[in-house]
């Protein structure tokens, strides 16, 4: 069975909001002016290679989409990033061109859970903050890997969305990289 993943640039007030500067944001590039060393980027490098799949939402699905395919790299990335499947979470994408790309049209939760059902591996969601929000509501999320950078942005997309209700989660590894950058994985805890 699949496991969904969300793995975001986080900061410490929350914000997950354009940390690679293509969006109109701000703030927009927020993490470059981090060194994630060598043990953070093993680590993106790492979660990318033992992925099946990637979810993403539709914003994401089409930055992705517009810069992987022209990109080559000698260890392997972006050919992993350009074949292996995606799926794209959207109402109004009409056309999906990256290479192994579906959309994603019906219910999102019924959608992703049968996804799980089929997929043996790691789904991975990167930005797509609103998915990711959805998915978290809908109880569907299995682990959630943070890169944390020491930074305050006060304002921005967040990767947890207001709720009355209350959710725990289980801090199952830390360490730090870089320039202070934590990596946090939680996954939810169990209910009792």
């Amino acid at each position: 069975m699949g496991r969904v993943v969300v793995s975001e640039f986080v900061s410490l007030d929350g914000v997950i909001e354009d940390p690679g500067g293509a969006e109109d944001y701000v703030h927009g590039g927020w993490t470059f002016k981090f060194d994630r060393g060598a043990e953070g980027d093993k680590f993106k490098f790492d979660e990318t290679m033992e992925a099946e799949a990637l979810l993403l939402g539709r914003v994401t699905y089409e930055g992705f989409a517009a810069a992987w395919p022209t990109m080559t790299d000698e260890v392997g990335f972006a050919e992993k990033m350009n074949s292996m499947p995606k799926y794209v979470v959207s109402t109004t994408l009409e056309e999906a061109g990256w290479n192994n790309s579906t959309i994603l049209k019906g219910d999102v939760a019924e959608e992703v859970s049968k996804l799980k059902e089929q997929i043996g591996g790691p789904l991975l969601i990167a930005g797509s903050a609103q998915l990711a929000q959805t998915l978290t509501a809908q109880g569907l999320v299995d682990e959630y890997r943070l890169m944390v950078f020491p930074v305050v942005l006060g304002s921005g997309k967040r990767l947890f969305a207001e709720s009355s209700d209350a959710t725990t989660l289980k801090l199952v590894d830390s360490k730090t990289v870089g320039d202070g950058i934590a990596l946090l994985t939680y996954e939810p805890a169990a209910k009792e």
